[in-house]
């Protein structure tokens, strides 16, 4: 069955570019979209060629050679008639061996570029872009859940998030100038799974793993797969709009180290900061102070109008991610998660024991 059919704004794709070809988000999108008979033509878009492995899975799609930075950009866009594109190209983090300057070139000038030649293109009718829950932040005054009417309430301090506020800034941008075009932000919850697992998870690598004293933070990831599906599944129906992309449930960060079978450290925020780095290793002094502070608070977003606007449902929900990826990851668990919950329930059965003893 195709991955869509009904366009929710009367719009049927027919000419679709993705970008980020190369890398896993925008080679598995193309894949996807390669399987729907209702799509003419698929135009994968990189600097880098994509991988054998990556490029069999495609099949069908063109792959273009190209920079969304230079304004030849164009050129593909009106010379294949492009109707629908899905900008998937984000760097979390500067490639290996450059600076913070690269990444932003990359993110901010590759999107602020590329939406410019989708503002005056006449055959353009939808763009969808892959955004991130990063832009809400951390802090201690969070709600419960973010919808995505809602702000951070304390600005973020990532280069990463200061990446994907400025991006869906000119994302609204071409809403405004060109209200013809359905233009999607998605802004996906940290993404887990046995392929492309999010770094931030995988500080659950260590036998030892700190936490902050004090606080136990709620995650709400996303599974890979629904990553990719999500974006399909926009490029295909989306009207337009901002949505939130997680799977169902939450998962507190003390129930996720005991998943993955690790031990619990509980330090000060100042500690973890700092001696939590040593205990970690090299996983952990990678962190960005963004990625810290998500350790320390967590975050929820309430994702109604995923389902009910953009009629989109992840297969799996936050637990069933998270354990999907501690199976790809092949971690040996240095306590059996089984022995913890039989001795928890022991404890709290001679807790009950003697309270009721007292009464």
């Amino acid at each position: 069955m195709p991955v869509g059919s009904d366009a929710r704004d009367g719009h049927t794709p027919k000419v679709v570019l993705v970008t980020g070809a190369s890398h896993f988000f925008g080679g598995s999108v193309v894949a996807r979209l390669a399987q729907d008979p209702g799509i003419e033509r698929i135009l994968a878009v990189d600097t880098m060629t994509p991988s054998r492995e990556l490029s069999r899975r495609m099949g069908r799609a063109e792959f273009v050679r190209a920079d969304i930075r230079n304004p030849l950009i164009r050129k593909v866009i009106d010379g294949g008639a492009v109707d629908t594109v899905v900008h998937a190209a984000v760097l979390a983090k500067p490639p290996t061996g450059a600076a913070r300057a690269v990444m932003k070139d990359l993110n901010v000038l590759g999107a602020m570029q590329l939406l410019a030649v989708c503002q005056k293109a006449p055959t353009v009718r939808r763009v969808v872009v892959r955004s991130s829950s990063a832009v809400y932040g951390c802090s201690a005054k969070d709600p419960a859940k973010f919808t995505e009417e809602m702000s951070a309430r304390v600005p973020p301090r990532g280069e990463f998030a200061r990446d994907m506020i400025d991006i869906e800034g000119f994302v609204r941008g071409l809403a405004r100038r060109r209200p013809d075009i359905a233009a999607s932000i998605l802004r996906l919850a940290p993404i887990v799974g046995p392929r492309l697992a999010s770094r931030g998870v995988q500080y659950l690598r260590s036998p030892i793993t700190p936490t902050v004293f004090g606080r136990d933070a709620r995650m709400q990831l996303l599974h890979e797969e629904d990553a990719v599906a999500a974006l399909a599944h926009s490029a295909l129906t989306a009207g337009g709009g901002t949505y939130n992309i997680a799977g169902d449930g939450a998962l507190a960060l003390s129930q996720a180290v005991r998943r993955a079978g690790r031990i619990e450290l509980p330090v000060p925020f100042a500690l973890f900061r700092t001696a939590g780095r040593v205990l970690m290793g090299p996983v952990m002094r990678q962190f960005s102070g963004e990625q810290l502070d998500y350790f320390h608070f967590g975050c929820g977003l309430d994702t109604t109008r995923m389902r009910t606007e953009l009629g989109f449902v992840p297969r799996w929900t936050t637990v069933q991610a998270f354990d999907d990826f501690i199976g790809g990851a092949a971690l040996r668990p240095v306590v059996d998660p089984a022995w913890i919950d039989v001795a928890e329930n022991k404890l709290l059965g001679l807790l009950g024991a003697g309270t009721g003893a007292q009464q």
